[in-house]
């Protein structure tokens, strides 16, 4: 199995939603356990689950490259 150009290309260009969006998930979580320290405990799994589903998309973005 190779990667082309093209495989390569998806693969970064997939990869840049999901980080930024990983980055903002993490900094609204602390922003919001720093108002209020009391709701770490709901925040803390919601942004797991969060970075998570936007993981996905760049591991799908990854399979892409590959098959491509």
């Amino acid at each position: 199995m190779t990667i082309t150009i093209t495989g390569g290309i998806i693969a970064a260009i997939g990869t840049i939603g999901p980080g930024v969006g990983i980055g903002l998930i993490g900094a609204k979580a602390v922003e919001a356990m720093g108002r209020n320290p009391d709701a770490s405990g709901k925040v803390i799994p919601i942004m797991i689950v969060s970075m998570g589903f936007a993981e996905a998309l760049a591991i799908y973005s990854l399979v892409f490259a590959f098959l491509k």
